[in-house]
Parts: structure tokens; sequence; C-alpha cells
């Protein structure tokens, strides 16, 4: 039946899914060490206990046994004792009264048997004659154990006759076997005992070890592009978990705030090509709405053309950007000369400076290790940035200097200050320092954002200050002096 079969193909994957489970279960698994270590410790100890028992028991019934036939010679070889060997052996008897658990069998030199006292204790054969077949012998009388030792008694002397008897004393072991039954009963049920707490102390243990890891997952399982601020609690989680605790809620961290950086990206964007676009459509909207010359097309073309490249350096700087982030931003390593990088740049803006009386000096030079085209764009954005933010005759400092490990260029001017709360921001993209400083200028918010990773392509840093009417942004890179010209 294909029915029947389906459904047995699919309980036997169930199984195997749950017997899967159950051997890559940790709980489980730390459950079953601990109840396989415990249970073997108890065995081992349970049997060398037992062996101990064993052999203290074996020495009491020695103990026993060496004292009866201490008492036997000293009844039988009483010299103040009057009479023969019958009498001997009547008091002898009457020495064991109340001594149920011993018996005793004497023989004769040829064997014959001479009196048995309890003889329940003796096998029939024994009671015929027939002799142990050690010093020290073992036998069983209806399901009981008994231990027995033989040892030859000389009799006082009558006459010339021989008086040595044998005497084989027995001992019934069966209260012993029976405790020891009962010691090994109750060790084995204490030991079956001890594995289960131990295997439920080692469930119970590694479940609330591995809490934390139950809570990763459930966490996890929460987590959404818009849900991310959720975070772990390591105040009772164990050492072994509290890093990766840690790490997890290091990487939410990192997540959220790429997220957030993603978000105010994607809203910084559209709302800076949201103005040229306008521009463009409402340009060709009006130029659309009746008919024009062509120099009035011209013009209009003009500054459409002047919008697409504003759209185009963004576009151009927002790639440069992403290859800065994903480390492919390749750049040449040559000898650079700061000072004729600055004079160069100084050179370019001198009509731009001149127009709003703008004095722009260098002082100190240096030579760094790097790609000469990005380390002027760099040094070209700060120059920008200080001239739109630069009051009429103001002066614009670039500044360079060395020492033995690092080599720091600046570029300072007076204007007004960045405020404190947006320092550390304003090398982000698309973000400016203020609102005043915003309607300066027609940038986009991305320079600082580029020169902030050409400096770090180059294993180097930059860092603002503003306070008291002077803004200084200042570039540390790694020293390679050389001796430059200014």
């Amino acid at each position: 039946d294909p029915h029947r079969a389906r459904h047995g193909l699919r309980a036997r994957s169930d199984g195997a899914e749950l017997t899967m489970i159950r051997i890559h279960s940790l709980t489980a698994r730390l459950a079953t060490l601990f109840a396989v270590l415990a249970a073997s410790l108890l065995v081992l100890v349970a049997v060398l206990f037992g062996r101990m028992l064993d052999a203290h028991f074996q020495e009491l019934d020695m103990h026993e046994l060496q004292g009866k036939v201490t008492l036997i010679r000293n009844t039988l070889q009483d010299e103040a004792a009057s009479g023969g060997r019958a009498e001997r052996i009547q008091a002898l008897e009457r020495s064991f009264v109340g001594h149920e658990s011993v018996g005793v069998l004497l023989r004769d030199v040829d064997g014959r048997v001479l009196n048995v006292i309890h003889p329940e204790h003796f096998t029939a054969a024994q009671r015929a004659g027939e002799p142990p077949s050690g010093v020290v012998t073992d036998w069983t009388v209806d399901g009981r154990p008994h231990r027995g030792v033989e040892v030859g008694i000389a009799l006082p002397r009558s006459g010339s006759k021989d008086q040595t008897i044998a005497a084989l004393v027995a001992l019934d072991l069966s209260h012993h076997v029976h405790f020891l039954a009962s010691v090994r009963n109750a060790t084995w049920a204490g030991v079956v005992a001890a594995a289960m707490a131990a295997a439920l102390f080692g469930w119970f243990a590694a479940h609330r070890g591995l809490a934390p890891l139950r809570r990763v997952t459930e966490t996890a399982r929460r987590l959404s592009a818009r849900q991310l601020a959720e975070r772990l609690s390591i105040d009772d989680a164990p050492l072994e978990v509290r890093d990766h605790a840690e790490a997890f809620n290091g990487m939410l961290a990192r997540l959220e705030a790429a997220f957030q950086r993603l978000g105010d990206y994607s809203a910084d964007i559209a709302h800076e090509l949201r103005t040229p676009i306008s521009n463009l459509m409402t340009q060709t909207q009006v130029a659309l709405s009746r008919p024009r010359t062509i120099d009035e097309y011209q013009d209009i073309l003009a500054s459409n053309l002047e919008e697409y490249e504003r759209i185009a350096r963004m576009v151009s700087d927002m790639l440069f950007l992403a290859k800065a982030e994903e480390n492919t931003l390749a750049h040449a390593s040559e000898p650079v000369d700061l000072a004729l990088e600055a004079d160069a740049l100084i050179d370019f803006y001198e009509a731009l400076a001149e127009e709003r009386q703008v004095r722009i000096v260098r002082e100190g030079q240096a030579s760094v290790q790097g790609d000469r085209l990005m380390l002027r764009r760099a040094l070209s954005n700060l120059i920008s940035n200080a001239l739109r933010h630069t009051p009429d005759e103001g002066q614009i400092t670039i500044r360079i200097d060395a020492d033995a490990t690092d080599i720091r260029l600046a570029v300072c001017n007076v204007g007004d200050p960045i405020p404190g709360d947006q320092i550390e921001r304003i090398f982000e993209r698309f973000h400016r320092g203020s609102a005043q400083r915003e309607f300066r200028g027609e940038g986009a918010g991305l320079g600082l954002a580029i020169t902030r990773s050409i400096v770090q392509a180059h294993r180097g840093q930059i860092s603002a200050q503003s306070a008291e009417g002077a803004t200084c942004f200042t570039i540390t890179l790694p020293g390679h002096r050389a001796p430059s010209s200014s």
C-alpha cells in the first residue's frame, strides 16, 4: 500500500530525527555523562567495599574457628579432668551447648567417627568418616554454606595406646552470607539511585547553564531590521557562556548602528537627490510650457547640465565611499611632498580667496608615502570646506609638522564654530555641522567623509576641534619624513 509505505517512511524519518535530537542534545549528553561517571565511581567503591567486607568476615570466621579449636583442645587435654576419652568427649559436648552455629566431628586415627556435635552442619560423607580435602575447607549442607578446619589433638596417654584424635570444627556461614547479600543489594540499589540522582542533577545543571544559549536563540528569532534593540542579560550567565553573550550583544549593537546608518543614509540620499531632480523637473516643465527661443533653450540646458554635474559628482563620491568601506580603494605608494601639494592647491583657490579677501598661508613642510592624487583630494576638501565657512577678510592656515613617528597636516580657519555635539558626526555622510553651515555653499556633505576614507586608507587618523571662533582639522599620517623645498 503506497499510503502505508509513505506513512512508515515518515514514521521512520520522525524516529531518526528524534534519535538525532537526542544524540545531539548537549543537556542529555551532560546528564548521561554525569550518570555514567557517578555509577562508575560508585561501582568501583562498591566492589572495593565488598572485597574488604568479605576479607573482614573471613578473618572473623577464622578467628571464631580458632577459638573453638582452642576450646576443644583445652577441654580434651585438660589434665585436671578425670576419666578416659569418652568422659572427655562428653565434657566437650557440654561445652558446646548453646553454640548452635558450630559443629564438631571427632575421628580416631583409623578414621572412625567417634562423636558428632550438631551433626546438621556436616555432610553425610563427612559423618561417615570421609576426611576433608584440606586443613581449611568449605562445603554446603542443605543450601547453607559452611567453613571448617581440622586439627589433630593428642589426648593424655593412657598406657601405650595412642590417644590422638582428629577434630573437624564446622562454622555455619548463613548469617554472614545473608548479611553480605543484603549489603550488596543495598549497595547496588544505592548505585542505581545515585546514578539517577546524578543524571537528574546533571540535566538540571546543564539546563540552567545553557539557559543563556536558549535566550540567544529566542532573541535571534525575535530580531528583525526594525527590532534590534534587544540585548542578552549576562548577569546570571556562567563564565563559559558570558563571552558568547557579550559577543552576541556586540553584534546586535553593530547591526543596530549599521541599520541606523543605512536608514539615515537612504534618507539623506533621497533628500540630496530630491533638490537637483526637482530643479530639473521644474526647469523642464517651464521650458515646455510655451515656445522658447534658441538662447532660452540653451540657458535651460546649461542650467540642467549644472544639476546633472552635481548629481554625477554625488554619485561618484558615493561610489568612492562605498569602495573605501569595502577596503577595495586602491592607491599608489610614492613619496608625496605635502608642502608642494599645499602650495599647488593655494594657487588653485587663489582667485576664489582673493574675491573674498581671504588669505591662505602654509607653514612647515614634510613628505609622506602615499597616493598623491588622493592626498591632494583630501587636502582640497579641507581647504574648500574652510573657504566656505571663513568670513571675508579672514585667514586659513595650513600647518605641516612632523616628528620621529608621525606627520601632521592641519587646516585651520576662523569663523562660526561647530557645535560640540556635532563634532563627532561631521565626518558622516551628508552631515553638516549646523543649519548655518548647511546654507553656506552647495556641498552635499560628502567631502569630509571622503577625506576621512582617504586618511584611513593611508593608515592615518583625522580629527576636528572647534572653539573660540576657530575650527581646525588635523590629519595624522605614519611618518616618512624626507626633505622638500619650500
